[in-house]
């Protein structure tokens, strides 16, 4: 595929550009795109269905480098962006995670807070992964879509998705499970994720989980805590998250830091700056891992954006 060469100002510009695009689309029609109209570009085309679906969601977007006249930013938006920024994902390979496997959510509500279970139609977009930034500062977002119907769990905060188990949650917080070791801190509980695969390790001795909302926290512990195998390492702490940083998690000296309480990686600057800046606070051997990192960092970096 012929991607094309600009001038790094430029970069700039398209990468607010596709950001923009993207965030339209996903908000407001998330399923416009069908099975059927993929298989049927992909075999009129004679190209694979995650070409047809790249073309089919830049054309949603209103970027067609095939037209009569199209521009040179519409062929770059294409070529650039939306052709390498699509995944056609197995939902059979996320439904054999353990947690997926083994942990059932019940329809539950306790107080604003409530259990469930959603779905992703079949070829419904959704983010699946954190940027690829390229070498030339081009902000790639991260696309991913199932050929089949996916059923995932959720937690809701007044109807609102506060946690979602979708692929990039699983994606984005394995290799931080993977760094897990010793007494392992986390902060925020969401659907127990983290605390579940981490406590599954041989090397983790134990996770204490803090968590704001006395009611999330008891959801947890009567409905999805019972089912864990190793649920005697699991602790939850209700409190400040902020303030348990900066006071009792030092006291205690955690071998392993992971802070996950933003709602996404547009949010999460701020608290991910408040967390950096206790780091020097407690001893040298605490290692830090931070939800959607890589992320958070794009979005603070202005040198990428127009």
């Amino acid at each position: 595929m012929p991607r094309r060469v600009v001038p790094k100002e430029r970069v700039r510009a398209l990468n607010s550009k596709v950001a923009e695009l993207l965030s339209l689309y996903l908000n407001l029609t998330p399923s416009a795109i069908t099975p059927d109209m993929v298989r049927g570009v992909a075999d009129d085309a004679g190209i694979t269905r995650e070409r047809a679906y790249a073309m089919l969601l830049s054309m949603m977007c209103g970027v067609d480098p095939y037209r009569d006249g199209a521009g040179e930013d519409e062929k770059t938006l294409y070529y650039n962006y939306f052709a390498p920024m699509v995944h056609e994902l197995d939902a059979a390979q996320f439904e054999s995670d353990p947690y997926y496997k083994n942990i059932k959510i019940p329809e539950k509500t306790v107080g604003k807070w409530r259990l469930t279970n959603m779905t992703l139609a079949p070829c419904e977009a959704f983010v699946c992964n954190d940027f690829v930034v390229t070498d030339r500062g081009e902000l790639i977002p991260q696309i991913g879509y199932f050929m089949r119907e996916f059923r995932y769990p959720a937690i809701l905060e007044d109807g609102r998705e506060w946690m979602t188990l979708m692929p990039n949650e699983t994606v984005t917080t394995l290799p931080s499970v993977e760094r897990a070791h010793g007494k392992v801190l986390t902060y925020g509980l969401g659907l127990g994720y983290f605390a579940y695969m981490a406590s599954r390790k041989e090397s983790v001795e134990s996770v204490t989980v803090v968590e704001l909302s006395r009611d999330a926290a008891s959801l947890f512990e009567t409905e999805i805590l019972p089912q864990f195998e190793c649920r005697d390492k699991i602790k939850v702490v209700v409190a400040d998250a902020v303030e348990y940083a900066r006071t009792a998690a030092v006291a205690d000296a955690p071998d392993f830091i992971f802070a996950d309480i933003w709602h996404d990686a547009a949010d999460g600057p701020e608290l991910y700056h408040t967390f950096k800046s206790f780091e020097p606070l407690y001893p040298p051997s605490t290692e830090f891992a931070y939800w959607l990192e890589d992320t958070i960092l794009c979005y603070d970096d202005k040198s990428l954006w127009g």
